[in-house]
Formats: structure tokens, sequence, C-alpha cells
């Protein structure tokens, strides 16, 4: 999931910290049983960042990285929507452990350690 905002002309992507590492990625998380991928993206982006909104039906893409599992590391595949944000909170399920940061694609990018996603954030066209 990729939140994107827009306040007056500013665009921009939501970025997380993840709660073992405290490296930037964007919220994700498993698949959820009886949910679309879509509205898991969504329900992921409330819970991991305190964002709510909209997520846009196409995909914007999908990365791959090495997850570090208790006792193994596993490929997994990540597919990455939109979302149109309505509400920020001030308070959410995971804030006491994580931080949040608004940037632009290109800030964002630069910030975020998977190649893939990286990319995929860096050349991400923002509707309007």
């Amino acid at each position: 999931m990729s939140p994107m905002r827009d306040q007056s002309t500013f665009h921009g992507n939501v970025l997380i910290t993840s709660r073992k590492t405290g490296r930037f990625m964007v919220p994700k998380g498993w698949p959820m049983k009886g949910k679309s991928g879509r509205k898991a993206a969504v329900t992921e982006a409330r819970e991991e960042a305190g964002v709510a909104g909209k997520a846009l039906k196409e995909p914007l893409g999908a990365y791959s990285y090495w997850k570090r599992l208790s006792n193994r590391f596993v490929n997994v595949t990540v597919t990455v929507y939109l979302l149109e944000v309505v509400d920020t909170l001030p308070d959410w399920k995971e804030s006491a452990q994580r931080k949040r940061a608004w940037l632009s694609p290109a800030d964002a990018a630069t910030l975020i350690d998977e190649p893939q996603l990286a990319s995929l954030v860096r050349s991400m066209i923002v509707p309007s």
C-alpha cells in the first residue's frame, strides 16, 4: 500500500518504519481471509500507518523482497495499491511501534531499502 494525499499542491507518499529494524517501508501485510488484496491493503494502512481512505482499483505494481522470519528467510511478492487518503489519525493501532513520514515519491524512494519498491515509488505518477 502506498497511501497518498493531496494537500493543495502536495502529492506525497506515507512511509512507516518497520517494528524490528526501523527501516522505512510502505504499509503492507499478509493476505487476509475473506478480504481482497485491495481491502486488506486498506486495513493494513489504517493499522500500520494510521491513514484511512479508499484504495484505487488497479494496483500500482508489485515487488519482491526477502522477509526475515524467526528461523528463516522467505521470498515475498507484494502487490502495491495506491490509497486516496481522506483521514490521518493522530493515534492508531501501531503508533507506539512505528514512525510515519509523508514524503514526495523521489524522497520516499531514497529512504526505501528494497530496490524494486524504491523503483516503483520513484516512477509513480500521482493521479490529479
